[in-house]
């Protein structure tokens, strides 16, 4: 029995390197053809390869098919949760990673759309799709071990305080379309890198924190405090968005130094267009979000009623079926 544990634990351990080897070779052939062939690659291809970019899509890919299959049946994920986990992944991926890119660093309001598929539509999908407990099975022991690490818990536990986060999810919004950081970031290719990490990590760390299917504890706001934030966050932006849109003159000059991609967009109108995206998607992502929570507390209230007459099992069907989808 111990023998052929042992060779299970090999056979698997061999598959993951072969997986690994896998990826970088793929990463290896995209660097080849961005650097050297960048005109004939395709439209989905890397304009700009970015082995960090890559290297987060594909393991996190990989980690997550792996942790569905290591799950059990009661564990395993609904297929639309995997399903949102995919498109979530997948959005962040294109428009940082394909020709999008270029696009967007010509045309402002292609920009904005940019930012808010990686601060609030991909991030929310991977929010709701709740891939955490997936992952870990995926993941190799190492990284299981530093994701639970006390200084890593602690970050987590600064960074998600639910006034910080809300703060910091509209403070790097409004820190990046600042006029003089904005031009300063898209000129200098380090800062531009902080930047749309900055605006991926932040926004998954805030949707999550919104759209925890879990009640408080152990989740770190309870329902009320979420739709609350949820909302919150939408009249800055908001204010935001309606001050670029009714700005008389150009506030982003560096579109016009580095040519704007659609000659026939003026400036203003580019930037009109932009000032809108900030201002109408972003409030309907914080409506959207409302909308969930106060399904989730629902569900929640629901459950305890079921529960307090019907008991334990009750308290199961919540957390198993409406959940997981099982």
């Amino acid at each position: 029995m111990a023998d052929t544990m042992t060779a299970q634990a090999a056979a698997h351990s061999s598959n993951s390197y072969y997986s690994y080897a896998l990826i970088g070779v793929v990463g290896a052939l995209l660097w080849w053809g961005a650097t050297f062939h960048a005109s004939i690659m395709p439209f989905w291809a890397p304009f700009d390869f970015s082995p960090l970019w890559f290297a987060a899509t594909a393991l996190a890919l990989y980690w997550y098919a792996r942790g569905v299959a290591r799950s059990i049946p009661g564990e395993r994920p609904a297929l639309w949760r995997s399903v949102l986990f995919l498109l979530g992944i997948g959005v962040i991926y294109c428009v940082l990673q394909t020709r999008f890119e270029y696009l967007a660093e010509h045309m402002f309001f292609l920009n904005r759309a940019q930012h808010v598929a990686m601060h609030h539509i991909g991030p929310f999908l991977i929010a709701l799709a709740w891939p955490g407990a997936v992952l870990k099975r995926g993941m190799p022991p190492a990284m299981r071990q530093a994701l639970g690490s006390k200084p890593l818990k602690i970050l987590l536990a600064i960074v998600q305080q639910p006034f910080l986060a809300a703060v910091l999810f509209v403070g790097l919004i409004a820190l990046w379309l600042w006029p003089p950081v904005h031009f300063r970031a898209m000129i200098d290719p380090r800062i531009y890198a902080v930047m749309n990490w900055s605006m991926v990590v932040d926004g998954i760390l805030f949707w999550c924190l919104i759209l925890d299917p879990r009640p408080a504890p152990p989740a770190r706001a309870s329902y009320g405090l979420r739709a609350v934030l949820a909302i919150t966050v939408m009249f800055p932006q908001i204010v935001i968005g309606a001050m670029i849109v009714f700005a008389h003159h150009d506030l982003y000059s560096f579109y016009a130094w580095c040519g704007r991609i659609f000659p026939s967009v003026s400036a203003l109108d580019d930037q009109q267009y932009g000032g809108l995206i900030v201002w109408i998607p972003s409030a309907m992502m914080s409506v959207a979000a409302l909308i969930w929570v106060i399904n989730m507390l629902r569900l929640s209230e629901e459950a305890e009623i079921a529960e307090k007459r019907d008991g334990e099992a009750a308290g199961a069907v919540f957390s198993s079926r409406q959940w997981t989808g099982r």
